[in-house]
């Protein structure tokens, strides 16, 4: 389909809105005017009069509309997409649940309203302006609450700690994450590790030198668990010898269930490590095969007991809806499984179709399941709520099935605060390791820098010093605004 863009600078947003109703076709954007014909979508500002005139036209379908030619850039916007949305739920008959909202972030989003407007006026405003289904304004509204809790226990200087360990025992065909399979990466671990211990050193003294105070730490990958008990124990080391014992929040993603030992549990228990992921993805075992998981069901429940029996009272389960293979029923049994196994925290993921991924690759049919993918979701939130679990985290992926939404649920006082601070931007995460982001964040308004880590492992390893050099930004960085 073409999207015909005429005077105006809205090109991503309009893509992502086209993007959510045909999800299939190729857009091609279109800069000069031409023959609006079949799907093509045509978008135009013109000035008449002291007014900007905005007209979108599909499908035999035109909508207009108008506003002040100094108008606010957001207010511009806001007329051409919601013209846009109208025109293409029309013409197509399917009004997303999201609505007009395309964002990562809508939580952020309401608590930013309720600033405003208020808590009650925000959910309002999500309903009529941004055309989203009443039950996911009441969700957003309810994660944007506890978020709101969360954050306020923060202070100016506060950050949090991440660490990179990219590497998995081999591919998801869902993946799209820089991560590495140790069959062909594995040479690389070792020499990894002694330099991601190196960075995460100074990493503490950059944090001492700027009198920031940790509130969190997060060690995830990839698969995290791949690496051996030793190297478990000399990464956990170096982040408290990095930034003192007695973390208060300190969680690991150990990930795939084939991947954990009890010694591997000991080990993080042993470096101060009080939270675990263990991420079944689903209890469907003809599921798990279809995604190239190695791992079984039984296994999972192996990995979850060992982790009780290590120590580990904080444990979260990720979950995906709308995974190849899987049904409604089928994941209501799996969502059933995690409950019974009573975790803190479950966090229950859609299914996204990123384009580096192998079922992209491969073109299987599992756009189709958008509308079994949201049953899915709807079932799993009214047993999580039965079984006392509350939403407290929401961020949303690009290309994910039916524009639906990632929610953790924990139960109350058992959330992973990191989750919150890192989706919702809220003060500075530190980071080491390849394709780690430290975010520098000033407390006193909305600006965030980002310095990267090199991505792939054998370039942060063979350009480490090179890399470190950028880090110097921090200091810089916290004199300026703190």
């Amino acid at each position: 389909m073409k999207l015909y863009i005429i005077n105006h600078p809205f090109h991503f947003e309009a893509e992502n809105l086209c993007r959510l109703f045909y999800p299939e076709e190729a857009v091609e954007k279109c800069t000069q005017d031409g023959p609006c014909t079949g799907r093509d979508v045509w978008t135009c500002a013109h000035e008449n009069g002291g007014q900007t005139v905005y007209t979108v036209r599909s499908g035999g379908v035109i909508r207009t509309d108008s506003g002040p030619v100094d108008e606010d850039r957001h207010e511009s916007e806001y007329r051409m997409m919601a013209l846009l949305f109208d025109v293409l739920c029309t013409v197509s008959g399917y009004h997303p649940r999201w609505g007009m909202l395309t964002g990562v972030r809508p939580a952020k989003l309401m608590n930013r309203l309720a600033e405003q407007e208020g808590a009650d006026a925000a959910h309002t405003t999500f309903i009529n302006k941004y055309r989203v289904d009443p039950d996911k304004a009441e969700l957003t509204a309810r994660v944007a609450a506890r978020e709101r809790e969360i954050i306020s226990a923060c202070g100016p200087r506060s950050f949090s700690f991440y660490a990179s360990v990219p590497f998995c025992p081999s591919r998801c065909s869902y993946c799209s994450f820089v991560s590495h399979s140790i069959a062909t990466a594995g040479k690389l671990i070792g020499p990894y590790v002694d330099l991601m211990c190196r960075e995460t050193a100074l990493t503490g003294e950059q944090a001492r030198a700027c009198g920031l105070k940790l509130e969190s730490v997060y060690i995830g990958g990839g698969t995290p668990t791949v690496l051996t008990a030793d190297q478990i124990a000399r990464v956990t080391g170096a982040v408290t010898a990095a930034f003192g014992g007695g973390i208060g929040e300190f969680t690991f993603e150990a990930g795939r269930p084939d991947t954990i030992t009890p010694e591997k549990l000991a080990a993080a228990r042993a470096g101060g490590v009080n939270r675990i992921s263990i991420n079944p993805q689903t209890f469907n075992d003809e599921v798990l095969v279809r995604i190239g998981r190695k791992h079984t069901s039984a296994q999972t429940l192996e990995a979850y007991r060992a982790a009780v029996d290590a120590g580990f009272r904080e444990i979260n389960m990720d979950l995906i809806a709308g995974l190849p293979g899987d049904t409604p029923d089928s994941f209501a049994r799996t969502v059933d499984m995690a409950i019974a196994l009573d975790p803190a925290n479950i966090t229950v993921h859609t299914l996204a179709l990123k384009r580096s991924s192998s079922i992209v690759e491969r073109r299987e049919d599992v756009r189709a399941g958008a509308m079994m993918t949201d049953q899915m979701l709807e079932a799993a939130q009214h047993r999580l709520r039965a079984a006392g679990y509350e939403p407290y985290y929401m961020y949303r992926q690009s290309r994910s099935l039916g524009n639906l939404e990632n929610v953790g649920w924990s139960h109350p006082g058992h959330e992973c605060a990191y989750n919150v601070y890192m989706m919702e931007e809220s003060h500075t995460v530190l980071a080491a390791g390849a394709g780690s982001v430290t975010k520098l964040k000033d407390p006193n308004s909305e600006h965030l820098e980002r310095i990267f880590d090199y991505k792939y492992p054998y370039e942060y390893i063979s350009r480490f010093d090179e890399m470190i050099g950028r880090k110097d930004r921090i200091i810089e960085f916290c004199r300026s605004y703190l």
